[in-house]
């Protein structure tokens, strides 16, 4: 006994962070300690950040940082930043810092790790270059940018590419109040995209000039003549005149938009890349950041847009995949590489006719519930005359494989609802489907009872756009736990009770 006692209080002990005393580029912020980890099947460690950063954030360090001690910030970011200055410069260090320190800038999650990529790659943060009072730092996006070339240069002096990229433009254009779906926001966004090529391109003709040339640049597409944020345009011509003066190269490409991993989170990015924001809530229920930022800009507060909503007014813009297609194609000359287009492979017509295509503005249903304890989001897409045409299953909690197959199955019923296919012969294929998790439902006072997912979803649909509250419901047992596999002689009422499950 008093062995393991003593065993627990020295685990105890080792996971407790000794006092950290922050170095010259970290005085001044306020700490704190969190809990965090990686993935809901992860052992829990420690770690210490910013006092005003959330807990998204320390999950994504208790990721970066490879082990299960716990992690100070600072020390995560000297243990690659100080190879990196060893290489780079002395002025490196300050630089690269700072960037962390206002959540402006971070490399990819195998500069965190200490392991080789394909491609080296460095986010900045869109919205966090935006103040408030003073506007767009525009000069501060350019000094990024250059900083994160030389960076990745120095972390990896044998690469001959580079992927310096940005997050969170739909972020940005909401704190801007530019809607997503508009030339303004296609304008900045193309801005950005040609002040970040032509500033990476010169930082990588100084470094040739400096370690030899091993690349031509290519022609690169001019920038807008004018946006809604003071200078950038202007910016963005000047580094593309700088870098045109220099045309030989250190390195083949430098510009990258990549699928977001915890770096994103880490700088407290909502969306990866240039893709929209489609809905003003988070995964809790709360409006996200773009949101507020966006009712900030307009000058409305939230009872404001609340009690627009209720009058049938919706206070937030709306994106669909139109949009983000046409932001994509605007950006796509100005990158080295993009995520896929986001566009769907056309279906051939059915013989009653063609596709019917949603407009690129329309009204829809925004609906959060619980299935037997999981969270389940509905948002859907309507034409003029209120029928449905386009559905959007969000499952925040649940696996990446399951998310994904969820997200193929909603296409591919919002496809056949532009098809002609009845919302009726989708209920009644999908309503009773039974697979976990089922149960009771709660926050949608429509549906009582759910056999699963989809027929939660359906039958939802069914009374929102049908008037269906008819529906044959399921008794309360049938979409009970099956009984346990594992051999404990359980009467089947207590192990119903205790949700047992098998964990593999």
């Amino acid at each position: 006994m008093r062995f393991r006692v003593l065993r627990t209080a020295l685990r105890f002990a080792a996971m407790k962070p000794r006092k950290h005393i922050p170095g010259p580029f970290w005085r001044g912020v306020r700490l704190r300690r969190a809990l965090a980890a990686p993935g809901p099947d992860e052992p829990v460690r420690q770690v210490l950040l910013p006092a005003t950063w959330d807990d998204r954030a320390a999950a994504a360090l208790a990721s970066l940082v490879p082990g299960h001690r716990p992690v100070v910030l600072e020390s995560a970011a000297s243990a690659w930043i100080d190879p990196v200055a060893a290489r780079g410069g002395p002025e490196l260090p300050a630089g690269l810092h700072a960037l962390l320190r206002a959540r402006r800038g971070a490399p990819g999650a195998s500069l965190w790790q200490g392991r080789p990529a394909a491609v080296p790659r460095f986010v900045l943060n869109l919205p966090a270059f935006l103040d408030p009072e003073a506007g767009f730092d525009v000069a501060g996006f350019a000094d990024a940018a250059d900083i994160a070339t030389r960076a990745l240069a120095a972390y990896d002096p044998t690469a001959a590419t580079l992927g310096v990229g940005f997050a969170d433009l739909a972020g940005l254009l909401a704190a801007l109040g530019v809607a997503y779906d508009s030339d303004a926001a296609r304008a900045v966004a193309v801005a950005l995209a040609a002040l970040l090529r032509g500033t990476t391109e010169a930082a990588s003709a100084a470094l040739a000039a400096r370690d030899g040339a091993r690349a031509q640049a290519p022609a690169a597409p001019s920038a807008p003549r004018a946006t809604v944020v003071p200078g950038l345009a202007e910016a963005a011509a000047a580094a593309q005149h700088r870098a045109a003066a220099q045309p030989r190269r250190r390195h083949a490409a430098l510009t990258l938009l990549a699928p977001p991993d915890a770096t994103e989170a880490l700088l407290g990015a909502e969306t990866g890349g240039v893709a929209p924001s489609f809905g003003p809530l988070d995964d809790s229920g709360h409006l996200t950041r773009a949101a507020r930022a966006w009712l900030a800009a307009r000058g409305m507060t939230a009872e404001a847009a609340l009690a627009a909503t209720l009058a049938g007014a919706s206070p937030f813009p709306r994106a669909d995949t139109a949009a983000h297609v046409a932001m994509h194609d605007a950006l796509a000359p100005f990158f080295d590489a993009m995520p896929p287009r986001p566009v769907a492979l056309p279906l051939p017509a059915p013989a009653s006719g063609g596709r019917r295509d949603l407009p690129a503005r329309h009204a829809g249903l925004a609906q959060r519930a619980s299935v037997g304890g999981h969270r389940i989001y509905l948002r859907t897409g309507e034409y003029a005359d209120g029928t449905l045409g386009e559905l959007a299953i969000g499952l925040p909690k649940e696996s990446a494989a399951f998310r994904g197959l969820m997200d193929a199955f909603a296409l591919a019923v919002s496809l056949g609802l532009q098809h002609g296919v009845r919302l009726e012969e989708f209920v009644d294929a999908f309503t009773l489907t039974r697979f976990g998790p089922a149960g009771a439902v709660e926050g949608d006072p429509h549906v009582a009872r759910a056999t699963s997912l989809l027929d939660y979803a359906f039958r939802s649909l069914a009374a929102h756009y049908l008037g269906r509250t008819d529906l044959a419901e399921a008794a309360p047992d049938d979409d009970a736990l099956p009984e346990p596999s594992l051999p404990l002689d359980l009467p089947r009422g207590e192990a119903r009770q205790r949700r047992l499950r098998v964990v593999k």
